[in-house]
């Protein structure tokens, strides 16, 4: 049900998530059996709502672990999937954007989550309000991490798309740094491997597919009823700033947006005690228990 090579990092990390009791669950769908952590959280009365964790392409949901274990002393559940060919996750099939909403949509559906606190992290932030704008039904509130979805012009998106063409443990390198406020000393023991995961199938099926039809329009998002946080990082280096502008511009008037200095466009690979610690505020103040 998985692939046999993945990075040493990624699988010592499910072990010791396993080790802290979080389980690994499998669902079948017609992208292939997802891998999903599924983490019983707190059973106080004053418990939030389940979250659901979104990572972003080409990454899976291992590296949320200390935010995962984090939330689940505050939270009744903690809910997190690997998308098709991420992860532990098999490809059946080429992956399009919409294969990729439904998949997700089909996790939520098969563990019956509850209406949950959705956490995107880029690509996952577009998740996130693909299923907020389709299933609002399914949605308490959203926090959205460097979120990707903003319509784009053909020069960003060649620029993108160019950021994710690693050919190179140098290549690796660069874009690793993009992700990190701080990047750690063991960077380089790692950056020979990104090449290779950026370059699988079901990413560059993803970055193929993708286009401002896919995701929602600025009269959708504005529209949104529930809480929304928007985390937007100024040392974020690998989306444009004119996409914090167009979420800034689009997002409800009840929105709270934050741009703290220290977080990059990963802040749970660097920061995951302060963002699970604004993940709780916030919950706690727009929506309680």
């Amino acid at each position: 049900m998985r692939p046999v090579l993945l990075p040493l990092a990624e699988r010592l990390g499910r072990r010791a998530l396993h080790q802290r009791g979080v389980r690994s669950r499998w669902v079948e769908t017609k992208e292939g059996w997802l891998h999903v952590y599924d983490a019983p959280g707190s059973t106080e009365n004053g418990a939030l709502p389940t979250v659901v964790i979104l990572h972003g392409l080409s990454s899976s949901a291992t590296p949320f672990g200390p935010v995962l274990l984090r939330l689940r002393r505050h939270v009744r559940r903690v809910v997190a999937p690997d998308y098709p060919g991420h992860g532990f996750s098999d490809h059946a099939r080429p992956l399009s954007p919409a294969a990729l909403f439904d998949s997700v949509n089909a996790v939520l559906e098969s563990l019956e989550v509850e209406p949950a606190i959705l956490v995107g992290n880029s690509l996952g932030g577009a998740i996130a309000l693909h299923v907020a704008t389709e299933r609002p039904e399914r949605v308490r509130a959203l926090v959205l991490v460097s979120p990707a979805g903003a319509h784009s012009t053909n020069d960003e998106w060649s620029e993108l798309r160019r950021r994710f063409d690693l050919r190179s443990r140098r290549d690796g390198l660069v874009f690793a740094r993009r992700l990190y406020h701080h990047p750690p000393r063991t960077l380089a023991l790692f950056a020979h491997e990104l090449p290779a995961m950026v370059s699988r199938p079901a990413v560059r099926e993803l970055m193929d597919g993708a286009s401002n039809d896919v995701f929602p329009t600025k009269e959708a998002i504005a529209s949104l009823p529930m809480p929304i946080l928007l985390l937007w990082g100024k040392d974020e280096r690998l989306l444009p700033e004119s996409h914090y502008e167009f979420f800034a511009q689009s997002l409800p008037k009840h929105a709270v947006i934050e741009r703290p200095e220290t977080y990059a466009h990963c802040p749970h690979f660097d920061q995951p005690a302060d963002l699970a610690a604004r993940i709780v505020a916030f919950a706690r103040e727009h929506i309680g228990p």
